[in-house]
């Protein structure tokens, strides 16, 4: 099982950066998925999920309207475009099964003037 996120990068707040995760070794289309950022060891915050067939997306409040969940199950993608970055967003961002601590390589995400 592979989650690879990337896309992550510096940008000034009020910028935008588009993330995306390639999964592999699993039923990706069958699977709701998320978007989760790094607080410390083992701790993530939870920002968006998603269901299989992306009829049905939810986001935290800190993120809504600005932040957009999407994916492409024919290329096992999950995306996350962020918009309007405030110096708050910045950490580690992750993709995982919802609900289940992400196991792959996350991306770093800056927010900095």
């Amino acid at each position: 099982v592979q989650l690879q996120a990337s896309g992550g990068g510096v940008v000034q707040p009020g910028g935008s950066l588009r993330l995306s995760c390639v999964v592999s070794g699993l039923e990706f289309s069958k699977l709701r998925m998320s978007w989760v950022r790094q607080l410390s060891t083992k701790r993530y915050l939870w920002i968006s999920s998603i269901t299989g067939d992306g009829r049905r997306t939810d986001y935290a409040d800190s993120v809504k309207d600005r932040f957009t969940i999407a994916r492409d199950n024919a290329k096992n993608t999950l995306y996350l475009q962020m918009n309007s970055l405030k110096f708050e967003d910045t950490g580690v961002y992750f993709c995982a099964k919802y609900g289940a601590d992400p196991p792959g390589q996350g991306t770093q995400v800056t927010v900095s003037s």
